[in-house]
């Protein structure tokens, strides 16, 4: 068979493609998904932007990123540099909470090409009249698209270049770089390529980057063993989880709790009178998600609340868990939210074999899913009326990701500053996709990365994801009792503890059951707790003896004063030769603070062994002494080059904080 192929015309060819566009734009980063979906960055933060970009020919090129903040319509331009192999580089900084938009446009430089030719004529000893003749034409065409000054001091020039009988003041004037460097302000419009995307940033506050989440249950807040706690008994917890170095306090949900299939303690299947029942089965007689369970106190309390965490330098994180309890108002008003089984009944939660009939979830595929989709973001906006700031989402994954993509940036919109955490334990895939779609920040696998290899591998590709997926490390919750801790000991949470707390810039535990070492399963196997606070209340001995409180408190107050642990970005795995023990670094932007963190991966045995650092990415000399400085253990060690002894023993020093300074 032959195949025919039809020539397309030069008229043809210019319907699909400008013919005085030379340059190409391609492989841009930071970009999500073609641009489908945002990156995310914090107030004040910058965005570093590359591409390859490069032309047919010898000729210069020269590029801009362009940005603008999403209520402006006028884009900044920032010179872009040359890097290596067409590689460009330009960065802009993000001031505002919101979106900004970026995007590249570059174009052949003839001022450039010009003066860079003319440089090597001029070298080479060879006539240069007919050069600077070009030259004069290309600066009076710079001329003509500038205005006032500018333009004036251009047509002087390339008078001075035509017109000049001296060839040694022509040949000087040509090459002033201060007027060509104004005249290639003004090039050709029509030369310009605009790569094909405008890119989008989300920018929020700091808190969505660096922060230190405590889980607790109100009402397990009460002075008196066997109580039910009141908003006001969880007001007066707040100096205690203060005192630690907490800044986000997560409240479970505090609405009424339902009665119809009710779970007793353990999960039991039939409760007791005298059972609380799980408050993520939503809604009672008293109310839904808009009110307070009677028992913890009124809307009136829960502000007060806010204000008292607010003055304690912390925020209330609220659950935000979109399903029912069987005697939700929603049930009965509108049955058309909830999918109906062949019996007529309602269908319960699943997760097979496990069964949740305290729990309906909502059916997004009702004919009706608009008018839920409508309600639910007006609980959210009830909440963010009340004080609330940050929302732990429930099982996100199992919501339509469109409508979470509607709500998020519905709510956004006007509300800049909302946190949304994802409580996604789901597919890498289906985690990432939140994140892409508006998440703010997103629970992990942490808990269940134990090795040096697992933990370096799950941390590196968490890194390839940092410019949309923001982790927040959590060692336990009140479904995740590992068995790593339920094995490990003291030294165990304490080692978990330090990772988390250092590998990310934002973590959190479940307490006081973490500080406080409690490790026992329902079952062997379980990771269940032993008499779960999710189906009862609790009496916790604050005051301990093996409280890890102290400790704690001391690695929040390294945090807070180290701005190299505010950020994931600089996250880098160094060398050890012991691989029971992990050691990571990370530095602020400018290198003055670079911290590196040494793990003893296990819990009971004393583990040592040489590490190897990469001095220059952290700044430190590689030839002089410097000093490490352990924050944790206020010792100081004088090390040289970058290969140096660790010995740690998880009963007395479970791992270091070292900040590293030049010179003995």
């Amino acid at each position: 068979m032959t195949l025919v192929h039809h020539a397309r015309s030069p008229a043809d060819v210019l319907k699909y493609v400008a013919g005085r566009q030379r340059v190409v734009i391609e492989a841009v980063t930071p970009e999500v998904d073609h641009g489908r979906f945002p990156i995310k960055r914090v107030a004040g933060e910058s965005v570093t932007v590359e591409a390859d970009i490069f032309a047919d020919g010898h000729d210069h090129i020269a590029a801009n990123l362009l940005y603008r903040w999403q209520d402006v319509d006028d884009w900044i331009a920032v010179p872009m540099r040359a890097l290596l192999n067409d590689r460009w580089t330009g960065e802009f900084t993000c001031s505002s909470l919101g979106q900004y938009h970026y995007t590249i446009e570059a174009w052949p430089d003839p001022i450039e090409t010009w003066r860079a030719d003319l440089l090597k004529r001029i070298d080479a000893a060879q006539d240069i009249s007919i050069d600077l003749l070009i030259g004069a034409g290309l600066i009076e065409a710079a001329a003509r698209l500038a205005n006032g000054e500018t333009a004036d001091r251009l047509w002087r020039w390339a008078s001075l270049l035509r017109a000049e009988s001296d060839e040694e003041r022509r040949k000087a004037s040509a090459l002033r770089e201060d007027l060509s460097n104004l005249a290639r302000l003004y090039p050709d419009r029509r030369s310009i390529t605009r790569y094909e995307r405008e890119l989008t940033v989300v920018v929020d506050r700091e808190r969505a980057r660096f922060s230190a989440w405590y889980e607790l249950f109100p009402r397990s807040c009460a002075v008196e063993a066997g109580k039910h706690g009141t908003l006001r008994d969880c007001e007066s917890r707040l100096p205690y989880i203060a005192s630690m170095g907490f800044n986000v306090v997560y409240l479970p949900p505090i609405h009424p709790i339902g009665r119809i299939f009710r779970k007793g303690r353990n999960n039991a299947d039939v409760a007791d009178p005298s059972d609380v029942g799980s408050p993520w089965a939503i809604g009672a007689s008293e109310g839904g998600h808009m009110a307070i369970h009677p028992a913890l106190g009124t809307l009136q309390d829960f502000r007060r609340l806010c204000t008292k965490a607010s003055d304690l330098g912390m925020e209330i994180a609220l659950d935000l868990a979109f399903q029912t309890a069987p005697d939700h108002p929603y049930v009965a008003e509108h049955p058309e939210w909830f999918r109906a089984r062949p019996d007529g009944t309602i269908q319960y939660a699943e997760n097979p074999p496990k069964k949740y009939q305290d729990i309906y979830p909502f059916d997004f595929s009702s004919d009706h899913w608009a008018e839920l989709w409508t309600e639910l973001e007006r609980i959210v906006q009830f909440w963010i009326d009340a004080g609330v700031r940050i929302f732990r989402v429930d099982n996100p994954h199992t919501k339509p990701f469109s409508f979470w993509e509607w709500l998020i940036a519905k709510v956004k919109s006007r509300h800049p500053e909302i946190i949304f955490l994802a409580e996604a334990f789901t597919r890498p895939k289906i985690m990432y996709r939140l994140a892409k779609l508006g998440f703010t920040q997103s629970y992990t696998y942490f808990a269940w990365r134990n090795t040096r290899e697992e933990l370096i591998d799950y941390f590196t590709e968490l890194s390839e994801a940092g410019d949309f997926f923001r982790a927040n490390l959590w060692p336990n919750t009140p479904d995740i009792l590992t068995s790593f801790l339920q094995k490990g000991g003291r030294g165990a949470f304490k080692l978990r503890f330090l990772l988390a707390a250092t590998l990310g810039a934002s973590y959190g535990i479940y307490g006081p059951a973490f500080e406080l070492l409690e490790h026992q399963p329902r079952e062997p196997g379980s990771e269940e707790y032993l008499n779960s606070e999710k189906y009862e209340l609790k009496d916790w001995d604050l005051g301990s003896s093996e409280s890890l409180k102290d400790f704690i408190a001391r690695i929040n107050s390294i945090r807070r004063e180290n701005p190299a642990l505010h950020w994931d970005r600089t996250r880098r795995f160094q060398r050890t030769d012991n691989p029971n023990i992990i050691c990571f670094s990370k530095t602020d932007a400018d290198l003055t603070n670079p911290i590196v963190v040494v793990v003893n991966l296990d819990p009971v045995h004393k583990h040592w062994g040489f590490v190897d650092l990469d001095l220059m990415s952290l700044g430190i000399d590689q030839i002089r002494p410097y000093q490490a400085i352990d924050l944790l253990h206020d010792e100081t060690y004088f090390w040289q080059g970058p290969r140096n002894y660790v010995e740690l023993d998880p009963a007395t020093k479970p791992g270091h904080i070292l900040k590293l300074r030049n010179g003995a």
